[in-house]
């Protein structure tokens, strides 16, 4: 790819430093995505330029106008700290008619409503376990046919924020007990979903109209109590000590060729039905019957260079630095028509 001008959107305190000397990686865990993917465009001789973008546009619009970019790299999730908010950043690219990376806003607003998502999928007859939406300032009534266990969620939330190994509930005093936490710990409407035992799989996809799914990813985790049930919790996510302390690994899934065949095509297609561009996660549950179910869809999830979609696009023969080229060249394919 030719030399570049990227700006990079990043969160005010996420913006990385030029070097990791001295630091560890409890230090660098906020942004290690972001210290990934600027250090490495530098090295292949793009101009990069990070900006700290979370309350306000016309950072924006300034910084587009002085170093006019060929592309903006896109890793916001959330804006004014709200993260229903993130499609208004990309709305405000495609109206300033700058190519950016990542999702569309169709999709962000799609995927980011976890009921939405799953309500559009059942029409189209992916398979999603049952669920029910409790409303910030309403009452938990959990309707007749929805039965125990449920694991409890943040309706709009995302990165396992709120997902604790109390979120899995067993009857309706714990299942209040866990809406009144997210309610009043994040400010969000609740989800209760039907928990699904099994394998926690998932699948990366690239791509705009036409989708590419990368090999199948596992959550593993080696030390664990009988019977005690996988959950992705926030601590499993992103806390670095208790991931050695319990044997937390993503891996490459070891899936038989039907099934892998059968999870890549029904990631392209729940892709599509989602509106999705870019790039994007799939997270599904694999029960002991060997039947998928869709979980959620993460639109521009985590691309740091030792995460799951690095991974996965390595093992299927692309480097960090051309997965980083190809999201690149996928953004402005979609939007540089615009410019």
């Amino acid at each position: 790819m030719k030399r570049l001008r990227v700006l990079a959107l990043v969160y005010p305190d996420h913006v990385p430093p030029d070097s990791l000397d001295g630091l560890d990686d409890k230090d660098i865990l906020a942004w290690r995505a972001e210290y990934d993917v600027i250090s490495s465009l530098r090295k292949a001789k793009h101009e990069v330029m990070a900006l700290g973008v979370q309350e306000e546009l016309q950072p924006i619009r300034d910084a587009v106008e002085s170093m006019k970019p060929h592309v903006v790299f896109n890793l916001l999730e959330e804006f004014h700290h709200n993260a229903l908010y993130d499609h208004n950043i990309v709305s405000f690219l495609e109206l300033i008619r700058v190519p950016y990376t990542g999702c569309n806003p169709r999709g962000l607003v799609i995927s980011r409503d976890k009921a939405l998502g799953k309500k559009l999928l059942a029409y189209h007859r992916v398979r999603t376990p049952a669920f029910a939406v409790f409303p910030l300032g309403r009452r938990t009534r959990r309707p007749n046919k929805l039965g125990f266990p449920l694991i409890v969620k943040s309706l709009t939330e995302h990165a396992s924020l709120g997902i604790a190994k109390a979120s899995l509930v067993r009857d309706d005093a714990e299942l209040e007990e866990r809406v009144r936490f997210i309610h009043d710990s994040l400010d969000t409407d609740a989800i209760a979903e039907q928990f699904i035992e099994g394998r926690e799989l998932y699948v990366s996809v690239l791509g705009n109209g036409r989708a590419r799914s990368l090999p199948a990813w596992e959550l593993v985790i080696e030390h664990s109590g009988p019977n005690e049930p996988l959950i992705a919790t926030a601590k499993v996510k992103h806390d670095l000590e208790y991931q050695e302390r319990r044997g937390v690994q993503l891996q490459a899934a070891n899936l038989d060729e039907p099934l892998a065949s059968t999870i890549g095509r029904l990631s392209r297609r729940i892709y599509r039905i989602l509106e999705m561009s870019g790039y994007a996660r799939i997270d599904y549950r694999l029960d002991a019957h060997g039947v998928l179910w869709f979980l959620d869809a993460n639109p521009n999830p985590d691309i740091s260079a030792s995460e799951e979609l690095a991974s996965a696009a390595k093992r299927a023969g692309m480097s960090y630095i051309k997965l980083l080229d190809r999201i690149i060249a996928l953004g402005r394919a979609a939007h540089g028509h615009r410019a």
